[in-house]
């Protein structure tokens, strides 16, 4: 199988914060390896074991116990199923797919198939909101609603300032190690500190071979055919995708466009109490 660590070493060092994550959560779950076309995709399940189902899809550069801890309280109510996404710093291993078909969606319908689950819901953040958008473009009969939080694949922020404020710090970080630089990346995209972002992220720059393909966006032939219900969260402070241009763009691009939300003082990476919000609405579905 495929691994974009860099070294055994660099892998084992990420890994063991991932289970450090997963042990501080205290979830009782079980982990369950799926075998797919595109690879062995390691996946978290908790929550009743007669709860409607829902899968999470984390961002980019992460891991399943992240989407775990932004939103645990789902667990309550859902079966959850938090998915490792192929090709990022987690458990688990195969292709990098790629971004410009609909691979990522014949992926996670594969997922479905194979744990046995009709009527999901869909979460995700960031990337995970492009990997649940290319779902629903592929076969989104197997799905019940979708909610997205500042998802990747509606609009793209400005190149220069993206440039500025997130490459250059990245690289400079890659290059020197530096705590500095990374800790000026994370002030422009997370609202809320997070220490565990910054010790996991610090590792994944250094260790991980990450994926700089640039995002495209969705077009509205794609989009018009979608018919699952979708809830949109969006960030006014976010530089990767601005949150009102988002808002704007989603309005025209999606029929069944259920609910938008504008967190007015958020970054890309919600804050704690935004969090909480998200998780409030899908409780209440």
């Amino acid at each position: 199988m495929t691994s974009f660590f860099k070294s055994e070493a660099g892998r084992a060092v990420v890994l063991s914060l991932y289970d450090q994550k997963l042990q501080a959560l205290g979830m009782d779950h079980q982990a369950q390896t799926i075998r797919t076309q595109f690879g062995h995709t390691n996946v978290l399940i908790t929550g009743p074991v007669d709860g409607p189902p829902l899968m999470l899809l984390h961002g980019s550069n992460g891991c399943a116990p992240i989407a775990l801890e932004t939103y645990p309280n789902l667990a309550e109510k859902y079966r959850v199923y938090a998915v490792d996404v192929l090709a990022q710093p987690n458990k688990s291993e195969g292709e990098r797919l790629s971004m410009s078909d609909l691979s990522y969606g014949q992926w996670v319908n594969e997922l479905l198939i194979q744990l046995g689950l009709e009527s999901v819901t869909l979460a995700g953040f960031s990337f995970g909101g492009l990997i649940i958008l290319k779902t629903l473009a592929f076969d989104e009969s197997l799905v019940k609603a979708a909610y997205l939080a500042a998802p990747a694949y509606i609009v793209n922020g400005n190149p220069l300032k993206l440039l500025w404020k997130m490459f250059i710090p990245m690289k400079r970080y890659m290059k020197t190690a530096k705590p500095k630089h990374i800790r000026r990346f994370l002030s422009e995209i997370f609202t809320d500190d997070d220490p565990f972002a910054l010790a996991f992220l610090a590792q994944v720059f250094l260790h991980f071979e990450m994926d700089f393909t640039p995002v495209p966006v969705m077009s509205k032939t794609e989009a018009g055919r979608i018919r699952t219900p979708i809830t949109l969260f969006a960030a006014q402070q976010d530089i990767v995708f601005p949150g009102e241009k988002m808002i704007k763009r989603a309005r025209k691009l999606f029929p069944n466009l259920r609910q938008t939300v504008l967190f007015e003082d958020s970054k890309h990476v919600q804050g704690r109490t935004h969090n909480d919000q998200i998780e409030k609405l899908i409780l209440e579905a």
